[in-house]
């Protein structure tokens, strides 16, 4: 199966040149650095503001609330929610659970990579689209299927995911 948990946060996670405010983060951190179970709040936050968790967030939460940065770590690794890295304004989801599998999802995958110079997890350089794996979106009857912006499409071929892309570019241009 090709989903794959998050990699270990290192420094080339982030964009070169990326930079954040993290002014921005203060408040939410006032908010919430006294109550009990603050951790997953302060880490949904902070990807609301941001689109993922910036590397230095970990580091100004944990010295405002005393919170772990193995632990902040640990759960942003392990849910699937959470990204420590930016992503596209499109994320294209890939069924890849045991029904799209067998449709050949790998073929769906493939084709998107191809068309749009990416690997699973990966953003186009455009920042337009994100690459993802998941293990199931729920729809079976579709397979194989792959979600966009809370759109299913499914009985595709290659060919016809590209398509679906292609069409989604020209709207956004």
């Amino acid at each position: 199966m090709r989903v794959q948990r998050n990699s270990y946060y290192t420094v080339e996670a982030e964009e070169p040149g990326l930079s954040v405010d993290l002014d921005l983060l203060l408040p939410l951190i006032e908010k919430y650095k006294s109550k009990k179970g603050n951790m997953i709040p302060l880490l949904q936050g902070t990807q609301n503001l941001y689109g993922f968790i910036p590397k230095d967030a970990f580091k100004l939460i944990s010295e405002n609330t005393g919170l772990n940065i193995s632990d902040m770590y640990g759960v942003a690794t392990f849910y699937a929610q959470f990204r420590l890295k930016p992503v596209g304004k499109i994320i294209i989801k890939i069924c890849h659970g045991t029904a799209c599998h067998v449709q050949n999802a790998n073929m769906i995958s493939d084709s998107i990579e191809e068309a749009l110079q990416v690997k699973d997890g990966e953003t186009t350089k455009d920042g337009l689209f994100t690459l993802e794996s998941v293990a199931c979106l729920g729809c079976c009857s579709l397979a194989p299927v792959m979600m966009i912006a809370g759109e299913s499409y499914g009985k595709l071929t290659g060919k016809s995911a590209v398509q679906v892309i292609k069409e989604i570019k020209i709207r956004e241009s």
